[in-house]
C-alpha cells in the first residue's frame, strides 16, 4: 500500500490503470491533494484510491469514488484500513451506465451514504450512435439554438490552460455563481484541476472577441465528462445561445477522439421535489432523453454512535 500526501505526491510515479474512471486516475490525485480536499491518498495494491477526508471537527472519513464492478473489493483490507486511521467510515461508490449493479455485494456494508459526490441520476448521450441520431435526440428548440447561435457568429475554441485564460473563466464562474445563486470553487483549485489534470479542457465561447461562456470538460478513457461552466451575465450576450453550441461543439470533439459516452453529470433523482438541480436538469434532458441510475454507495462504519450523530446534525442543518 502506497501512502501520498501533498508532501510527497510530486516524488511518486504512479501507473494506475488506465482503463478505470477519472475519480481512480493520477490526475485526480494530484487535483485533491494540491488542493487540500484530501489529508491522504492510500493506494491499495489492486491500484485502488482511498480517499482521506475530513468530515467534522476531529473526525475523518475514507471515501472510494466511482469505481467499476471490475474492480475487485477486499473487505478486510478496507475494514483494517477505516480501523487504523480511526476514521469515522469508509464509503464505497460503484459506477455503471448500464445500471448494472446487481452482481455488486459487500457483505459487511450497509447499502447507503453520508454524502454523494456526484449525483445517482446523471444524463448521457451514446456517442456510438450517428450526429443526426445524437440532434433527434434533442428537443426540437435545443437543435434550433444550437443553429441560431451559430447565425449569431457566435465562435467555440479550445484555448490553452493558462493562468489568463483561467482568470477569464474565473471571473465568468463569480458572475454565474452570483446570478444563480451557489457556491462555486476559489481561482487556485480551478488552475490545479486544470493544469494537473491533461484530460481536461476548456471550451470558450465568444462573441467579438468577448469571452461570454466557457465550459470544462474532462476526458475519461472512453467518457467524457461535461463537468464545469460559467457564462455572462450581460443581458446583451445571453439571448445568444452560446451554450447550446458549446455543448455541441463538445459532442463533436468527443466523438472524433471515439468516445463511446458523453457525461452531462448532476440531474436530478426522478421523484425529488424543489431540487437545487431542477434548472440544470432540465438543460441536460433537453439535450438527452437518456437518463440513468448511474451509481450505488456502501458504508462501513467504523464508529457507529459518532456516526448516527453527525448524521442527525447534518440533516439538522438543511
Amino acid at each position: 500500500m502506497l501512502i501520498l500526501t501533498k508532501k510527497n505526491i510530486d516524488d511518486n510515479k504512479l501507473d494506475l490503470e488506465k482503463k478505470s474512471s477519472f475519480w481512480q486516475s493520477v490526475e485526480r490525485i494530484n487535483i485533491i491533494l494540491k488542493s487540500g480536499q484530501a489529508e491522504k491518498i492510500f493506494v491499495l495494491n489492486n491500484n485502488l484510491v482511498v480517499e482521506k477526508r475530513r468530515v467534522a471537527l476531529w473526525e475523518y472519513w475514507l471515501f472510494i469514488l466511482w469505481i467499476n464492478s471490475n474492480f475487485e473489493i477486499n473487505e478486510k483490507q478496507l475494514i483494517a484500513l477505516v480501523k487504523q486511521e480511526k476514521a469515522l467510515f469508509i464509503q464505497v461508490e460503484y459506477i455503471s451506465y448500464n445500471e448494472n449493479f446487481e452482481q455488486i455485494k459487500l457483505e459487511k456494508f450497509s447499502e447507503e451514504y453520508y454524502k454523494k459526490f456526484i449525483t445517482p441520476y446523471t444524463a448521457i448521450i451514446n456517442l456510438e450512435n450517428t450526429e443526426d441520431e445524437i440532434l433527434v435526440n434533442m428537443k426540437p428548440k435545443w437543435r434550433y439554438n444550437i443553429k441560431l447561435a451559430k447565425k449569431k457568429l457566435i465562435e467555440v475554441k479550445e484555448v490553452e490552460k493558462t493562468d489568463e485564460n483561467i482568470k477569464i473563466y474565473y471571473d465568468l464562474m463569480l458572475e454565474t455563481t452570483s446570478r444563480d445563486n451557489f457556491f462555486g470553487n476559489n481561482f487556485d483549485y480551478y488552475k490545479t484541476f486544470l493544469q494537473e489534470n491533461k484530460n481536461a479542457y476548456l471550451l470558450l465561447a465568444y462573441k467579438d472577441e468577448k469571452a461570454i461562456a466557457w465550459w470544462i470538460f474532462v476526458d475519461s478513457w472512453d467518457t467524457s465528462i461535461y463537468y464545469y461552466w460559467a457564462s455572462t451575465s450581460d443581458k446583451k450576450y445571453r439571448n445568444l445561445m452560446a451554450p447550446y453550441l458549446v455543448q455541441w461543439t463538445a459532442i463533436e470533439k468527443s466523438k472524433a477522439s471515439w468516445k463511446k459516452i458523453y457525461d452531462f453529470l448532476w440531474i436530478a433523482t426522478p421523484d425529488e421535489k424543489n431540487s437545487d438541480l431542477a434548472w440544470v436538469t432540465d438543460f441536460k434532458l433537453k439535450l438527452t432523453k437518456n437518463k440513468v441510475n448511474v451509481s450505488k454507495s456502501f458504508i462501513y462504519k467504523n464508529k457507529k454512535c459518532k456516526y448516527f450523530v453527525i448524521k442527525m446534525l447534518k440533516k439538522l442543518k438543511k
